[in-house]
C-alpha cells in the first residue's frame, strides 16, 4: 500500500493522505473545494464543483491515474437542490466516460462548503 499526497493540491485537514494506492487502485479522500493554499474558492455550488474536480485531478496525476481511469464516483452534497447545478460541472469532466457514481445528502461538509467528491480509479 502506498500513500500519495501532493503539494498541488490543499494539505488534508486531519490525519489522512490524498489517496491510497494498492495493487492497481487509487482510493482518494473526499476533496472539498479549497485552494492549494486552504481557502474556500467560493461559496457558488457550481464553482466549489469545479474547485473539487480540479483538486481530483492533481491528486489522480500524483498517483499515476486521470479522471479517464475513474471506477467510481462519491458525491456529498449539502443541499440536493444543488443536484442539477453540480451535475453540470461534473458532467463536462465526464463526458464521454461514465464511472459509476453515488450522491447522497448530508447534515454537513467539512467548512460548511456545499459538495465533497471522493473518487476510486485505476492506475493508467
Amino acid at each position: 500500500m502506498n500513500l500519495i499526497n501532493t503539494s498541488k493540491a490543499p494539505e488534508a485537514l486531519g490525519p489522512y493522505s490524498h489517496a491510497t494506492k494498492i495493487d492497481n487502485l487509487i482510493f482518494t479522500s473526499g476533496q472539498i473545494p479549497l485552494t492549494v493554499e486552504g481557502e474556500i474558492v467560493s461559496d457558488d455550488v457550481k464553482v466549489q464543483t469545479k474547485q473539487v474536480l480540479e483538486n481530483l485531478k492533481v491528486v489522480l496525476d500524483e498517483a499515476g491515474s486521470d479522471l479517464e481511469s475513474v471506477i467510481k464516483a462519491t458525491i456529498f452534497i449539502a443541499n440536493m437542490d444543488d443536484f442539477h447545478l453540480i451535475n453540470e460541472v461534473y458532467g463536462s469532466y465526464f463526458d464521454n466516460h461514465q464511472p459509476a457514481r453515488s450522491c447522497v445528502e448530508v447534515a454537513r461538509l467539512p467548512k460548511d462548503v456545499k459538495v465533497e467528491i471522493e473518487l476510486i480509479a485505476k492506475v493508467k
